[in-house]
């Protein structure tokens, strides 16, 4: 009698900074049962150096792709950040092209609180802090922040990530992936370009990690 081939799961890594992403890339998973292992990157003290390192160092075994989801903005207001995130762009751009394991670059601008705000139908580009505030009933950004339960409160009632990615205004995107999924050989090609005279305007391409995502889920 034959063994039974054993298959191992690939998945996908997500690279995160901040907990307001990792609670909520977190409970996403968790909800829709996807296959994602969650990576925390500590900025302090590194910021995109540190994101660069990590994604380097980290193995690459049974992962499907890599998912590097940092804020903009510290590329236009701290010194040296904007050569940084330049290297981590270009480290991206050259797994891709080595036909690997695909690396997606994924760049809020100028943050997830931006894209926390448009996951709500009354956020018409007010200034995030005061919205979240007001219209979320923080007492401060830091409380939101550290709200684990952030993804419910993000789509719940009238709050969804489908109004937020009908939301995004994908031509100020700084950074684009074009992709193409094989779901029979369970795997993704990936290319990516990027207009720097674009950094500083509000925008997203995380509809592509949500994309990516929900393909393999259906």
């Amino acid at each position: 009698m034959s063994r039974k081939t054993r298959t191992t799961q690939k998945n996908f890594k997500v690279f995160c900074e901040g907990d307001t992403e990792y609670h909520y890339i977190d409970e996403m998973r968790r909800q829709k049962k996807l296959s994602i292992t969650l990576k925390p990157v500590n900025m302090k003290g590194g910021g995109y150096r540190n994101f660069l390192d990590q994604v380097k160092t980290d193995g690459t075994a049974n992962c499907l792709a890599k998912f590097i989801i940092i804020d903009g903005d510290r590329a236009l207001v701290e010194k040296g950040e904007k050569k940084n995130l330049l290297e981590l762009v270009n480290y991206c751009i050259l797994q891709n092209q080595s036909g690997r394991i695909p690396h997606f670059l994924i760049v809020n601008y100028p943050d997830f609180e931006y894209i926390a705000c448009l996951h709500t139908p009354k956020y018409k580009g007010q200034n995030v802090a005061q919205y979240l505030i007001k219209e979320l009933g923080y007492k401060s950004i830091d409380e939101f922040k550290a709200n684990q339960n952030i993804y419910h409160v993000l789509n719940t009632n009238v709050n969804s990530s489908a109004l937020m990615l009908s939301s995004l205004k994908k031509e100020n995107c700084f950074i684009i992936n074009n992709y193409a999924i094989s779901k029979k050989l369970y795997e993704i090609k990936a290319t990516t370009v990027y207009d720097l005279e674009k950094l500083g305007n509000r925008g997203s391409n995380i509809n592509e990690f949500f994309e990516i995502i929900d393909s393999f889920n259906t």
